[in-house]
């Protein structure tokens, strides 16, 4: 009779994403995270767990680099938790592999072409982080988003976001800041907030968009020359590029999501 040859070396353990993820709160975190950068107090709410185990499991998703953090720029007392979009996808794939070498992550397939999604990004100056916001979204889309860009308080485009967007292939030359109440009786599928201030004072727009917040620090905000500002520039524009890659793959895959109501 057949006898199989068995291997009697150990199992190897699980993956770091596979640990991670299997916990159902902790996957009920990545999930709020993929959808918006939130505080802990936001996360609380969602989940419905006690504030104590919430801040305990993501302090395990930061440990693991799933998960990473930033005070806010209103209030310092405050963090916003963000996913590691990057670090997710080449967790997964790793996951994947170490299953089967033949199970690979695939593109997202592009969603039928319809009536064109419009999108709001807001942040408080209209002067850098929104401004590339609105033209990486319109270059990356290929036509399927509209996008649009405003500020609580516009002040003229900053020199380094002419130059870092250039690089990148995208000619802003033209535009010009504009005030969000410009904006405030228009209909968007999504509004964006990428300044923890302007999150602060924005407003409620018609039609119930999907209000998603990402909290970007402004690159125009430390000291110096632009020469010397200029390597925040080009971090804020390949951190906006990698999210709104990510943001661009999932659209039509989940609704929009409405803001939560804080106690």
């Amino acid at each position: 009779m057949y006898s199989p040859h068995v291997e009697s070396d150990a199992p190897p353990a699980p993956p770091p994403f596979a640990r991670m993820a299997a916990d159902p709160l902790r996957w009920r975190l990545l999930r709020e995270l993929a959808r918006s950068d939130r505080r802990v107090r936001e996360l609380v709410l969602l989940a419905g767990q006690p504030q104590s185990l919430v801040s305990y499991h993501l302090g395990q998703l930061r440990a693991s680099g799933l998960v990473g953090a930033r005070r806010s720029s209103f209030d310092g007392r405050d963090t916003y938790y963000h996913l590691d979009l990057e670090r997710c996808a080449e967790s997964l794939t790793a996951a994947g592999a170490a299953l089967h070498p033949g199970l690979r992550l695939q593109p997202a397939p592009q969603a039928a072409r319809g009536a064109a999604r419009e999108v709001l990004f807001l942040c408080t100056g209209n002067s850098a982080r929104s401004q590339a916001a609105e033209a990486l979204t319109e270059v990356r889309s290929g036509g399927r988003v509209r996008a649009f860009s405003a500020g609580s308080h516009p002040r003229p485009l900053h020199p380094n976001v002419l130059r870092v967007m250039a690089s990148r292939g995208v000619d802003l030359a033209g535009r010009s800041s504009k005030e969000l109440s410009v904006f405030t009786s228009r209909r968007f599928d999504y509004v964006i907030t990428l300044c923890d201030r302007v999150r602060e004072v924005c407003p409620e727009f018609p039609g119930h968009p999907g209000y998603l917040h990402w909290s970007i620090p402004d690159p125009a905000a430390g000291d110096g020359s632009d020469e010397d500002t200029y390597p925040a520039f080009e971090r804020m524009a390949a951190e906006l590029e990698t999210r709104i890659g990510f943001w661009l793959a999932g659209l039509g895959a989940a609704p929009a999501q409405a803001p939560i109501q804080e106690a």
